[in-house]
């Protein structure tokens, strides 16, 4: 297999938030945690030059490559034609991309997102059901911290409810600095994503959504004030929730039993 990292042909661009990876141990990692079998279809968002690329087209995928760059496109393309074209290069904003036309084969989903479009990339993915069987993402470490985060941690919210609700949440292991060209500032994270064959509990995503955006919002106020005007303290309490609490002592289920109250 060349070793297409050992000599970017094209350069990071700043403006996209790229930094290409080219560490072989790193890569080997992930895509160990990836786990690629033959004839499945996988969606890499963000292939860059092809690092993990041809790892997964080497295994018997078949990818489905979101990039943004148009630089990106010829080196990707001599993968295609090195690997019986089992790789299709689709260009655009993947965050804009609706995959579950992309094929009509479960997808995994694979990535180095950005920081500024991983979390609503994250977001989008967890709509998807079914149609989804596995996620394994590169996010910046402080992300993927908000996405396995548990109640009675810090970074235990929006990301990490929704998360739960559709998803068995891990994290697998760190990504130095050093393991990217160019070195970006911050340490970045693996996370694995496994969607549930049902919700974690029955909700409806709306009410879900608006107790959430409250009680977040200022997360350092106690459920009486950040719900005021949504819910009343006897509400709150009606259900075994003292109103004194504050949003991240909650699980899961209990602000689903709140959304159920709307």
């Amino acid at each position: 297999m060349e070793k297409i990292t050992s000599s970017l042909e094209v350069s990071a661009k700043k403006s996209l938030g790229q930094n290409f990876l080219v560490d072989q141990n790193i890569i080997r990692k992930i895509i160990q945690a990836i786990n690629p079998q033959a004839g499945e279809y996988i969606v890499e968002i963000g292939p860059g030059q092809g690092a993990l690329t041809e790892h997964l087209l080497a295994a018997g995928a078949h990818v489905i490559a979101l990039e943004k760059d148009t630089r990106m496109v010829e080196p990707l393309q001599k993968l295609s034609a090195k690997y019986d074209n089992r790789l299709r290069v689709v260009l655009g904003d993947a965050l804009e991309q609706d995959l579950t036309q992309l094929s009509d084969q479960p997808l995994k989903l694979v990535g180095n997102l950005p920081y500024n479009v991983g979390t609503q990339m994250v977001f989008n993915a967890l709509k998807l059901g079914s149609h989804i069987k596995g996620m394994t993402f590169m996010l910046q470490k402080e992300v993927v911290q908000r996405i396995t985060a548990n109640p009675q941690n810090n970074h235990w919210g929006r990301l990490a409810v929704w998360c739960d609700l559709y998803t068995q949440r891990q994290k697998l292991f760190d990504v130095p600095p050093t393991a990217f060209h160019p070195r970006p500032k911050v340490t970045s994270a693996i996370v694995s994503l496994t969607p549930r064959a049902d919700k974690k509990h029955q909700v409806d995503d709306t009410k879900l959504e608006r107790v959430l955006n409250k009680s977040f919002t200022q997360r350092r106020k106690m459920l009486r004030a950040s719900l005021k005007g949504t819910l009343s303290i006897e509400q709150i309490e009606s259900i075994g929730i003292q109103a004194t609490q504050r949003p991240e002592t909650l699980t899961t289920e209990e602000f689903c039993k709140l959304a159920h109250l709307l």
